[in-house]
């Protein structure tokens, strides 16, 4: 069935002169303390707007740009009305796209109930099922979780969905381009036909639409900013670089010369490519860079976050696992080591700085084939990367990677294919040597001077 989203549009020019603080919404005072302690005192656009709407029961789709606090506009009224209960089953979902986000949902969980009695539990692929099946088995209240995991668990038997009250489906189109589509779909059809359904991100494309219309009941639909609408804070610099070595002699110049690049998320398109960089890097700046991406274990992709984070490691080497929803605080720089070919893409790794009240600046190294990538993030945002010139200082390799050349195109492919004239060289073949027809077995016979049988007379 179709539902209609009915629209709540916010521009940013309505909510600049906007200053609401949290004791304005009703708020209970555990909660006010907890906000207090995490060093919040403003709301911001999308909490602001989402607090009463989800509290009213009814379902909701946000929109707003990367590093405006969803996290927090969906858990704060959920967590605010959730009342005490000793039952085992979850009465509340969050699912998010990766273990990282998981765990990162769960820890701004657990700081908005250190005043209030809440059990908070987080289920993710890539560890030991038994051990999570004993953790829901436990009893939580808010159960937050990536789709795989979460259909794993339900199949088991021992995660029942019947009480869920609330569910948020966060970063949803990311969890698409994942290929959890079939297990988004699974778990709403768990689900109690009863509940309120909650959806935010950053992006809204025709496959998230099919999920609204298929599983959520007249939605309103809260906009902040509009899709593609660049973050004002950030600085957006560009450089067009031959190839990926001399994209590395780049960075490390940038690394030596600028002092203020020290907290930096570079983003490559691959895990071979990460990996190839961080070999290629680190032993020229030791104990300095991190790499994260999904072939690294559990415990490896959690330390290196955990290093980042607390500045152990001045760079961190991250696929795009890392640009969806994570909140790392005062990344001072973001360097697109490749362009992505998606320009939401590029949205949402900028997005990692620049966040809150900070300023942020964004590097983008574009070889020539991502040139092409470059101008759709342009047309998306409808501005323009400024394009600084390569520092004379960098050495410029002619070394080039399999897929960094662009491949021209040949206008002559499709004329007929002109027949070899015969050299000097050529000469007709010998008699002994000419093939011929050589018809019937019995004419070969023949040929040869053997007797041919008379053929036999009918009876």
């Amino acid at each position: 069935m179709y539902f209609k989203l009915s629209s709540i549009r916010i521009t940013l020019q309505q909510i600049k002169y906007i200053i609401v603080v949290f004791e304005d919404l009703k708020i209970s005072t555990p909660i006010l303390n907890a906000i207090e302690n995490m060093g919040f005192e403003y709301c911001t656009p999308i909490q602001e707007a989402t607090y009463s709407l989800i509290r009213s029961g009814k379902d909701m789709v946000g929109i707003a740009q990367t590093g405006t606090g969803k996290t927090l506009a969906y858990l704060l009224p959920l967590i605010n009305d959730l009342k005490f209960s000793d039952q085992k089953h979850p009465r509340l979902l969050v699912l998010v796209p990766t273990r990282e986000l998981v765990l990162q949902v769960k820890s701004e969980a657990e700081k908005l109930t250190a005043y209030k009695d809440v059990r908070i539990e987080a289920v993710y692929g890539g560890t030991n099922i038994k051990t999570q099946k004993q953790l829901v088995y436990d009893g939580s209240d808010l159960l937050i979780a990536t789709p795989g995991r979460l259909v794993d668990l339900v199949m088991t038997g021992v995660l029942r969905m019947k009480d869920i009250q609330k569910v948020v489906i966060d970063e949803v189109d990311e969890m698409l381009n994942l290929g959890f589509r079939g297990q988004i779909t699974s778990i709403m059809e768990f689900l109690p036909k009863r509940r309120q359904n909650l959806m935010f991100s950053a992006t809204l494309t025709e496959k998230v639409e099919i999920i609204i219309n298929d599983f959520f009941y007249e939605p309103e639909k809260v906009v902040i900013a509009p899709h593609g609408t660049p973050i004002d804070k950030i600085e957006q610099l560009g450089y067009h670089i031959p190839n990926f070595f001399t994209k590395i002699n780049l960075l490390e110049h940038l690394l030596i010369s600028n002092s203020e690049l020290n907290k930096v998320l570079v983003f490559v398109k691959s895990k071979k490519l990460a990996d190839l960089l961080y070999d290629n890097i680190n032993t020229k700046f030791p104990e300095q860079f991190g790499v994260i991406h999904s072939n690294k274990s559990q415990n490896l992709r959690i330390n290196a976050l955990n290093r980042f984070k607390e500045g152990v490691h001045r760079v961190l080497i991250s696929t795009d696992i890392m640009a969806r929803g994570l909140d790392i605080h005062d990344v001072s720089h973001v360097i697109n080591f490749d362009m992505p070919d998606e320009p939401a893409d590029y949205m949402h790794r900028i997005g990692r700085t620049g966040r809150a009240d900070k300023v942020g600046v964004a590097i983008s190294f574009i070889n020539e084939v991502e040139q092409e990538f470059q101008m759709e993030a342009e047309k998306l945002m409808g501005k323009h990367i400024l394009l600084l010139p390569i520092p004379e200082e960098v050495n410029i390799s002619e070394k080039f990677l399999r897929d960094e050349k662009a491949v021209p195109f040949d206008k002559d492919y499709l004329k007929p294919i002109k027949k070899k004239k015969v050299g000097a060289a050529y000469h007709e073949k010998s008699e002994k040597n000419k093939q011929e027809n050589s018809g019937s077995p019995s004419r070969k016979r023949a040929r040869r001077g053997k007797a041919v049988p008379a053929k036999r007379a009918k009876n």
